[in-house]
């Protein structure tokens, strides 16, 4: 049988109302439409549906066995269209995001703050990751989009949109306090303990491309997972520590570290959004995507 889909639709509503006229009101169609529909549905499938009486229809043994078929299917295509409402109204749905530690705290949190209150029903997954991993989990299709730092590589298809500029500096604790005020040659690093993030992130990727440039290759002490611990191991005096300035900026407002000055800066770096196919992220990724962007463009502008 290859019987049109609408014919079930009508057959439910009649069997639901117990008559065309119900039927028909409840389709927004005519009465006559409904009773060709149920005829249609008849000849196709070759048995009688209904008895027709003064009250309205019954069903045949027939059309009760059809009945329980037809009604799941036709409540699951409803059900269907009500939760892709309820997505499109952004009423439910899940946003997937990777970010690093750096790129969350001094990026991306005010944005999941701001789209939580607009947003409260959609769930968001945070995948706390450095860019490297970010940036294959993308490409897997693992996450919606990926809040990453420069440098990193890619393959083709990947877009990167750049939302906020960031630097790298040195800091040391107070047991280093002969080179503050002095203008430095990074040579001078070479002499001296070294705490960096391990090797697996942007941030060292970067800093370690700069100094190779000037023919320097430091080898640190300690190679540590995260920024926060390089402040906490600078502030102890453990070494020089090479960080994002931000993560540096309360403590070296209270006086617990302070920064390393040198004849040349190093480079800026950006915090970036980068997508993969648009048409894999979803709805509610894309809302918050759009928020990321226009920022962004915002910034641009001013």
């Amino acid at each position: 049988m290859n019987i049109n889909l609408e014919y079930y639709k009508v057959f439910y509503y009649v069997c639901l109302e117990g008559s065309l006229t119900a039927a028909a009101q409840k389709l927004c169609i005519s009465q006559p439409a409904v009773s060709q529909a149920v005829r249609q549905l008849e000849k196709e499938a070759g048995a009688r549906l209904f008895f027709r009486t003064s009250k309205g229809v019954q069903l045949t043994r027939e059309g009760e066995l059809l009945f329980r078929y037809v009604k799941v299917g036709v409540e699951q295509l409803l059900e269907g269209g009500r939760m892709l409402k309820r997505m499109l109204d952004m009423d439910m749905g899940e946003v997937r995001i990777g970010a690093s530690d750096m790129t969350l705290q001094f990026f991306l949190l005010p944005f999941l703050e701001q789209f939580h209150r607009q947003y409260p029903k959609i769930k968001v997954t945070v995948t706390n990751a450095p860019t490297p991993e970010t940036i294959r989990s993308l490409e897997e299709g693992k996450i919606d989009f990926g809040v990453v730092t420069t440098p990193f590589s890619c393959k083709s298809g990947i877009q990167k949109t750049l939302v906020k500029p960031i630097r790298n500096v040195f800091i040391a604790g107070n047991s280093f306090e002969q080179l503050k005020g002095r203008l430095l040659d990074y040579s001078a690093l070479c002499g001296l303990p070294c705490i960096f993030l391990e090797k697996n992130t942007s941030t060292r990727a970067f800093m370690d491309g700069f100094l190779l440039e000037k023919g320097i290759e430091l080898k640190p002490e300690f190679e540590l997972a995260t920024s926060d611990m390089i402040v906490q191991f600078a502030r102890r005096n453990m070494g020089i520590g090479c960080v994002m300035e931000e993560f540096a900026g309360e403590a070296m407002g209270r006086g617990e570290v302070f920064k390393l000055a040198f004849h040349e800066k190093m480079p800026l770096r950006h915090i970036c959004v980068v997508t993969g196919e648009s048409g894999l992220i979803s709805m509610a990724g894309r809302s918050l995507l759009a928020l990321l962007t226009e920022e962004a463009k915002e910034r641009k502008e001013t």
